[in-house]
């Protein structure tokens, strides 16, 4: 058993993703996980439906949000968001690195203002395999396509990436100790079986898989939100995480 201290440090690490079609249901899934957990996942499905109000009254219970909407638009239009999501709360934001190197710079220019989110540049869908890719024109792997995307983020001034499971280990080596990389895809050890929790995700791992291979967070959905038990669900991947750390660190 780690100690307390690695457990706290585990809290840090997993984000559950509230992908859920209403605050009634949103908050209904936080009540029963209490305190298990630190920070939430709030994406498209749920912002449109409640905006800002979710973003505050998880932020009014003490919770760290991540406002994972993908931004991609005209550079100026994205900078307006990044502002607005600094009013909002947010700790960290997503936006597509595929928007180019000028829209990545006018996020991160917005960003600079006290108060704003951490900026996390999305690389390629965990939903999209070397096929899907090349059905959109792209001839590069996976891998390839996140380090090249990894690269001009990081290059335009974007504090971390989303990449999966696969990608983690090179861009860690690629990127360096200090970049923030968010990954999702991820199943618990013993559930991971297709059809259990869906199949739009092709590249996955385990929470110890990943924090090996150098996350520095994960974000986790459908198997705690669709547990029996959710708060017992999360526990146990916390416990995962730290195990996983604590060997990292021997």
């Amino acid at each position: 058993m780690p100690p307390a201290a690695e457990l706290a440090t585990s809290k840090d690490r997993l984000a559950v993703a509230l992908d859920l079609p209403d605050k009634r249901e949103a908050m209904k899934l936080v009540d029963r996980l209490g305190q298990t957990c630190q920070w939430y996942k709030v994406g498209m499905e749920l912002y449109y439906a409640a905006g800002n109000r979710i973003v505050q009254q998880l932020r009014d219970r003490g919770f760290n949000v991540f406002l994972d909407l993908k931004l991609h638009d005209i550079p100026n239009t994205v900078a307006g968001a990044v502002r607005s999501a600094t009013q909002a709360g947010a700790s960290l934001l997503t936006i597509h690195a595929s928007g180019g190197a000028a829209m990545m710079h006018a996020a991160a220019e917005a960003a600079c203002a006290p108060g704003s989110p951490r900026l996390l540049a999305v690389t390629v869908l965990t939903s999209m395999d070397a096929n899907q890719l090349a059905g959109i024109g792209i001839t590069a792997s996976p891998a390839e396509q996140v380090l090249r995307l990894a690269k001009l983020a990081q290059a335009s001034g974007i504090d971390g990436m989303v990449c999966s499971p696969e990608e983690v280990d090179l861009l860690r080596t690629e990127t360096g100790p200090d970049t923030l990389l968010v990954i999702p895809g991820i199943r618990p050890a013993g559930s991971a079986v297709p059809g259990v929790f869906g199949d739009d995700q092709k590249r996955i791992a385990t929470p110890a898989q990943a924090i090996a291979h150098g996350a520095s967070m994960l974000v986790v959905g459908r198997p705690i939100t669709r547990a029996q038990d959710p708060a017992e669900a999360a526990r146990a991947i916390l416990q995962e995480i730290a195990d996983a750390h604590l060997t990292a660190k021997l």
